[in-house]
């Protein structure tokens, strides 16, 4: 049976939305999720929704238990997860409000937990193409459907946070290969990769980083305030996708 899981919320978790509303409180052997799990129904289709930072953004990028929060999903049967997440924009193409649905990952994060393998038995994942290709495909039919503004591949890389870049980072983040970059997707999609839970990512472009010459430096008022203005558009391709899994 699917049952959806959703890391992010984008106002997703709203009890008038949801039907058949439930809010569960778990702890799994990893420690606590970050937030309860707001569990009920879109479309008919069962859904578990998390708050990566918590319910009023009050965990920093690094402090996020992003094993705790995988294992709770796949402890309540979760078996696909989509995942919202700003980014900054590493293309002149990729402009704040599109879309970017994620293939390939870098990772710059130096301190997390970053496996369940870690004792008994060690595992190496392949991790050659750590997102699914089911759940992306749909979320681009979707995007088109919808007329939204997206770009259907990319690279995130990840970085550790809670800082900005600096513009020599930015750069080279940029000379590497990166499209776009944020502080959550590492380990959060090798870990969901490591429970076979299909896994894709909704990155939001709120802003071009500080790479870019002639346009302001982002800022957290900056990300916030564009996610604002297009938590609709996030929400609008998720109630679309869901019933397609």
């Amino acid at each position: 049976m699917t049952k959806i899981g959703i890391i992010g919320g984008s106002g997703l978790d709203d009890p008038n939305f949801l039907k058949d509303y439930e809010e569960l409180t778990i702890k799994t052997k990893y420690g606590k999720p970050s937030s309860s799990i707001v569990t009920g129904t879109i479309k008919g289709v069962e859904v578990a929704i998390l708050a990566r930072h918590g319910r009023n953004h009050s965990i920093h990028p690094s402090g996020v238990n992003y094993r705790a929060n995988v294992w709770s999903l796949k402890e309540i049967d979760c078996t696909h997860i989509i995942a919202t997440t700003a980014v900054g924009s590493l293309r002149d193409e990729i402009h704040p409000g599109h879309l970017v649905f994620p293939d390939q990952f870098i990772d710059f994060t130096k301190k997390r937990e970053y496996t369940f393998f870690d004792e008994e038995k060690v595992i190496h994942t392949p991790m050659a193409d750590p997102f699914s290709e089911i759940l992306r495909n749909l979320l681009i039919d979707s995007s088109k459907k919808l007329g939204l503004k997206y770009h259907p591949k990319g690279t995130v890389v990840t970085i550790e946070g809670p800082r900005f870049s600096t513009r020599a980072e930015s750069n080279m983040f940029r000379m590497i290969g990166a499209d776009v970059i944020n502080m959550s997707t590492v380990p959060e999609v090798s870990l969901a990769k490591e429970l076979e839970i299909e896994y894709a990512s909704v990155a939001m472009s709120t802003d071009y980083d500080c790479w870019k010459e002639n346009e302001e430096s982002v800022t957290f008022e900056m990300v916030m305030e564009t996610m604002r203005k297009n938590a609709e558009n996030v929400k609008k391709l998720i109630v679309e996708t869901i019933p397609k899994i």
